[in-house]
């Protein structure tokens, strides 16, 4: 963890706290801790719109944010291993999931900042809001020489024989999200699809980056199950795929940020939330290609409302390591 110290003016602070940006967070706990330590943020990615968040509340605040950035399966096994020394002030998962678990093990401070008065009831509860929402697509290479793909099964065609890559549910809570929709949708339909993928070539290959490498590198034609974000970045850049959302219905993936019970600075990771929710967090969140969480903030991408959805189900339903084991052992994974 940086051991820098920050130096909060009483002056600069108070015209912050005036400003809005960090509602709900007490002018006199915040200047006691002039001498606080830095900020430690867990996030799920992705790393430049961690690295923007944290540039933009440490210039309204002062308090400096140190970023541990991973897949969400490495970023909850590192909060497991340090249950004894916790280190993590505020945690962003992608996959609402994580966030229920840590609720019902009695990990979260319970925090609702003002700045979600614009997020819908869906995507916030009293312990954990939504930072922004993903959606899970085929991404497909267009100069591959396959045809362009409209629904999920299309993908199982005899033209993406060995050409389509999925990532691994266990690295990527939203692409576990997008099996359980499928799941939930079709039944044991769904599973007798992933058969049909699997004979058809279809390799799972690591978190979602991975997956996408070979796409955009023209060895492979298209991802099962793309987290869009990642892809409409690289649209952006001029790479030759598309981002298609099947007609059947996706899942989409909000992304839960938390308060964890045992952070020495509650206080401070308060306002960071209050920032990350504030008109410009979520403007930056809007530019990393994610939906925005707030409704009242415009995004250059499709909306969740646009999209057919794949239904959530109940907890008994959504068990998620048991889904996760029937997928490995389906792909031959264990």
């Amino acid at each position: 963890m940086n051991m820098n110290t920050v130096n909060l003016s009483t002056v600069s602070l108070s015209k912050k706290l005036t400003s809005g940006v960090l509602t709900g967070m007490a002018l006199s706990l915040v200047m006691a801790s002039s001498s606080a330590l830095a900020l430690t943020v867990y996030t799920a990615g992705p790393g430049s719109l961690s690295s923007k968040l944290a540039a933009g509340f440490e210039k309204e605040t002062g308090v400096k944010v140190d970023i541990f950035q991973a897949t969400t399966g490495k970023v909850m096994a590192r909060l497991d291993a340090e249950q004894a020394n916790p280190r993590a002030d505020v945690l962003i998962s992608a996959s609402w999931d994580t966030a229920t678990d840590l609720q019902q093990r009695g990990w979260l401070l319970a925090y609702e900042s003002k700045n979600a008065a614009q997020v819908p009831a869906p995507f916030k509860t009293p312990y954990y809001v939504a930072q922004g929402i993903s959606a899970l697509g085929i991404v497909w290479n267009s100069k591959s020489g396959t045809p362009e793909p409209k629904d999920w099964q299309d993908l199982a065609q005899p033209a993406f024989k060995d050409k389509v890559t999925t990532p691994d549910p266990a690295l990527s809570g939203a692409s576990l999200d997008l099996i359980i929709g499928l799941q939930n949708a079709q039944g044991e339909n769904a599973w007798k699809l992933f058969d049909t993928l699997k004979n058809n070539g279809m390799i799972v290959s690591g978190p979602n980056a991975q997956a996408l490498t070979p796409v955009l590198q023209g060895a492979k034609a298209a991802v099962f199950g793309a987290v869009d974000y990642v892809a409409y970045n690289s649209v952006e850049q001029g790479e030759s795929i598309k981002v298609i959302f099947p007609t059947s219905g996706t899942a989409i993936a909000p992304r839960p940020m938390m308060i964890l019970k045992s952070s020495q600075h509650q206080e401070q990771a308060k306002a960071f939330v209050d920032y990350v929710l504030s008109p410009a967090g979520q403007e930056a969140v809007a530019e990393a290609w994610l939906m925005p969480a707030r409704q009242d903030i415009d995004a250059k991408r499709p909306l969740f409302k646009s999209l057919t959805l794949l239904p959530e189900g109940d907890a008994a339903s959504t068990s998620r390591n048991a889904i996760l084991a029937r997928f490995a052992s389906q792909f031959g994974q264990r």
